[in-house]
């Protein structure tokens, strides 16, 4: 953990990074009650929207358990999944060989052997890990791990490829409670911009799944770094510029990601070359582009970041247009995006059915709870009680089905219960 702090604040001052440190060490409690369990309760979620066996959903809850019971949740021997207690001794084998070889790999299995892993599984390992770690000094590609794959390949048709979509959008944009919902955002702008534009409908649906997929490379960036209040550091805005890049790798391997991946990461290029990873000119980029790297633009004003308010919907068109004007936005693009941006409201008189059965009181309350507020806050913003509060959240749990704030978090997505320009 301390190492994964230093890194997220390399460059940033011996002070920040002091700073950085015992904040983290003071969360570190919260490890097991909080953090483990969110991502578990996230991961079987994700799951179950992509369509996994009800098998493969309940395993992939269990990322971080312990042979012995000691890990979370707290199953122990053979009521945990066989598949995840390979994976966890695969898991770490991979890295100990890593550092230090066959030899270190094999000692720190059988010295974990009854704790971490299971003991028959860590024998069976140990026979065998010169043969199991034979050519893993190469890097292995995709397509060998997925000859692996037992059974026929699944196909996703249309409608669940696009269900996959936006899978991948809320898990980039649960990366930062500033992101909530941003992927959704561009992608419905840049459809109906689209639209507008004059574009063709298979180019419309072309730019709703990049504005889905365009921001995946932050996944690779820090959360430390998306969540500063104050200006970045030149390392810092080195990290910020390659998350484009990123996006282009992770869907690299696929023909129909790579063409949809070949938009998405122009989202940041600028008509005037100031934009990035790339620094592309007008003449590189086409009108599905400009419309993209628009809607970007709007989504993100009208969204709260560490550094500054939401701008209101006049404040946003306003800044669109003069960069329009400066020469970084296509102005057609930007009247597109604006005219999309100024039709999207939900008509008066009309009362929109909560999810699950929340109260309005209870859906303002998970608001704020994805928000990263504390109940604390979330009592003084709504002006009741830290009781009532607690309560509130107990039924929200209950109604919607998780156990944690990250899986309260990621229904809130799902369901359009994130007030974008909330904070």
């Amino acid at each position: 953990m301390l190492r994964f702090i230093r890194q997220a604040n390399a460059g940033n001052g011996a002070l920040r990074n002091l700073q950085a440190l015992t904040s983290g060490m003071a969360q570190l409690s919260q490890i097991n009650s909080s953090f483990f369990p969110g991502h578990c309760d996230v991961a079987r979620r994700l799951a179950q929207r992509l369509d996994f066996h009800a098998s493969f959903v309940q395993c992939i809850g269990q990322i971080y358990v312990r042979w012995d019971g000691a890990g979370v949740p707290g199953l122990k021997g053979d009521a945990i999944a066989p598949a995840m207690l390979c994976v966890t001794l695969a898991q770490d084998a991979v890295l100990f060989h890593r550092s230090g070889g066959l030899d270190s790999a094999v000692a720190m299995a059988r010295e974990r052997s009854g704790g971490a892993y299971a003991p028959r599984m860590v024998e069976t390992f140990c026979e065998r890990a010169s043969a199991l770690f034979r050519g893993l000094d190469q890097e292995p590609t995709w397509d060998a791990v997925l000859r692996m794959e037992p059974g026929a390949r699944p196909v996703l048709d249309e409608t669940r490829f696009d269900a996959a979509c936006d899978v991948i959008a809320d898990y980039t944009d649960i990366k930062s409670p500033y992101l909530l919902n941003h992927s959704r955002g561009v992608a419905e702008l840049a459809e109906r911009a689209a639209e507008r534009y004059g574009l063709s409908p298979a180019d419309a649906v072309l730019l709703r799944r990049a504005g889905l997929l365009h921001d995946i490379g932050r996944v690779g960036v820090s959360a430390a770094i998306w969540g500063k209040p104050g200006a970045l550091s030149e390392s810092d805005w080195g990290k910020v510029r390659l998350h484009p890049y990123y996006t282009g790798r992770i869907f690299a391997r696929s023909e129909m990601l790579t063409r949809i991946a070949a938009l998405a990461v122009l989202h940041h290029e600028r008509l005037d070359g100031s934009g990035y990873h790339r620094g592309l000119g007008a003449n590189a980029l086409n009108p599905a582009a400009r419309i993209l790297a628009a809607a970007d633009v709007y989504q993100a004003m009208t969204e709260p970041r560490p550094h500054r308010p939401a701008f209101s919907d006049d404040a946003a068109a306003e800044q669109l247009q003069q960069a329009a004007r400066g020469g970084a936005l296509d102005a057609d693009a930007v009247r597109a995006v604006l005219s999309a941006a100024g039709h999207a409201f939900v008509p008066t008189g009309t009362q929109k059915r909560l999810a699950a059965g929340l109260s309005e009181r209870e859906a303002e309350v998970l608001r704020l709870l994805a928000r990263g507020n504390t109940m604390k806050q979330i009592a003084a913003q709504l002006t009741i009680s830290y009781k009532t509060v607690d309560r509130h959240v107990q039924n929200v749990y209950t109604k919607i089905g998780v156990n944690t704030r990250a899986g309260a978090t990621l229904f809130a997505m799902e369901h359009g219960l994130v007030d974008p320009r909330a904070q």
